[in-house]
């Protein structure tokens, strides 16, 4: 299985070879714990848990590395506005240190419920903070440094090929466009490697260092922290788009200059989950969590679901009726599953035909296309279609998918006459059905008349109220 990936870096389709045959490294870029991580940002998560299912599946042995944003940083990417952490903790009534500790709970609650595979380093910012003050401590002897009312700063200037993943030298930016003007930056993209009390009088979370009291800048954080547990050059760094303009340009910027080589060779950036109104964020409140969804009965793996009908590099549209359709189509798959396995021979596991390797061959093509999982969840219906295999075969098939997907399919109980149940879902459907049609809604109601079709329920409109039918 040869993948091909889409590197940032240069916006190029482009067959994957790691540094060391046979193993990855991969650096993902982790939460900032001042708050509950929103759907948008699981989003990321749920696509970098795919990519690491899906090099695991090509046989790579993977050193899955992300950081954890325990220190407060600025509302701003670029060193302005208030400390998201001090903000949070007046605002819960928390010290800043509970509330990290609460936050990075919750987050990985969430993981799981999402069954994201955990990191095999998870790294807390709070712990590296003497890697970083050695990484700042190696820009500053090889010249790259400036020290200005209190900051040290990391001299843009001084490497030439600063924004080049971002193509920022082909972009008109005028001084102060990106941030607030700082009058102690000697070029306006210059950015803060270690701030001093001069920034707040009363931040709570400090350490000592050759320059005073005070704590990093954000940037330099996963800098440190990724070149300590992958080395100064190694294969893959995701994120989301968001962060290639500042975050992730910095971060190149004051890597290269302190290692003296390439630092990532792969760069992966998935992009925003919109709601109609726009992107979801945090700052301006308002959005949504997964836990939101559970409240609403919502299965996680509703959203799983949800997540990998849409490709990672395109904006995905969040709406609760998107969210039904996948819980629906979810939730048929499992009750196919379930039927299958009572009508299959326990523990079988079936030898793959002709035809079984050509369906795989697809799935396994797709995924290795740039992570195509909406190709692939197609894959996956089309077997439960295919005549041409047996019952054992097509669940060999999708135990075999599910290990990219992640639905845990090998979960899902064999039937035990859920009619009843199954039932009241369908009662339930052509009620709202009525409620559609009655206020006009017909977009709805056809909705609901196809997603039932997909389940193998015909709708039969009689004079005496709609009725139902298996196909």
């Amino acid at each position: 299985m040869k993948l091909k990936l889409m590197n940032s870096d240069g916006r190029l389709l482009q067959d994957f070879r790691p540094l060391v045959e046979g193993q990855v490294g991969l650096y993902c870029c982790g939460p900032t714990v001042y708050n509950y991580a929103h759907i948008g940002n699981m989003r990321a998560y749920t696509y970098e848990d795919v990519l690491r299912r899906t090099l695991e599946y090509a046989g790579y042995k993977v050193n899955h590395v992300m950081n954890v944003t325990d220190v407060g940083h600025l509302t701003g990417d670029g060193d302005d506005g208030e400390d998201k952490m001090i903000k949070s903790a007046r605002e819960q009534g928390m010290t800043v240190w509970d509330i990290a500790k609460h936050f990075t709970d919750a987050f990985f609650k969430d993981s799981q419920r999402l069954n994201i595979k955990t990191p095999l380093q998870v790294c807390k910012a709070t712990e590296h903070i003497q890697d970083m003050i050695d990484m700042v401590k190696t820009l500053e002897d090889k010249g790259y440094t400036y020290v200005a009312g209190g900051n040290v700063y990391f001299n843009t200037a001084k490497f030439p090929e600063y924004g080049r993943m971002a193509n920022l030298e082909n972009q008109d930016l005028q001084h102060g466009a990106r941030v607030a003007v700082d009058e102690n930056k000697k070029n306006y993209t210059d950015f803060v490697l270690w701030f001093t009390n001069s920034k707040f009088e009363d931040q709570a979370m400090t350490w000592d260092s050759p320059w005073g009291k005070g704590y990093p800048g954000w940037h330099i954080e996963c800098s440190a922290m990724s070149c300590k547990y992958l080395g100064p050059h190694f294969d893959i760094h995701c994120g989301g788009v968001d962060h290639i303009p500042i975050h992730h340009t910095n971060e190149i910027a004051q890597s290269e200059a302190a290692n003296g080589c390439k630092w990532v060779n792969v760069w992966l950036h998935n992009e925003f989950l919109l709601m109609k109104n726009g992107k979801m964020s945090k700052s301006k409140g308002g959005f949504i969590t997964l836990q939101d969804l559970i409240d609403k009965g919502y299965d996680p793996l509703d959203y799983r679901y949800f997540l990998l009908g849409g490709h990672y590099r395109s904006q995905l549209i969040f709406s609760w009726e998107s969210l039904d359709a996948s819980r629906s189509a979810r939730e048929s798959l499992v009750r196919k599953i379930a039927i299958m396995k009572k009508e299959a021979t326990p523990g079988e596991l079936s030898t793959l035909s002709e035809a079984g390797k050509a369906v795989l061959k697809d799935f396994q093509d797709h995924m290795a296309a740039d992570l195509n999982t909406p190709r692939a969840l197609a894959d996956l219906w089309s077997l439960l279609k295919n005549k041409e295999l047996t019952t054992a075969e097509k669940l060999t098939l999708i135990m075999d998918m599910d290990r990219i997907l992640g639905l845990k399919l090998d979960e899902v109980p064999e039937d035990n006459d859920q009619s009843d149940n199954l039932d009241k879902d369908i009662e339930a459907l052509i009620l709202e059905r009525q409620e559609a049609r009655k206020n006009k809604d017909f977009k709805r109601s056809d909705e609901i008349r196809d997603q039932l079709l997909e389940q193998g329920i015909q709708i039969i409109d009689s004079p005496d109220g709609p009725k139902w039918k298996k196909k």
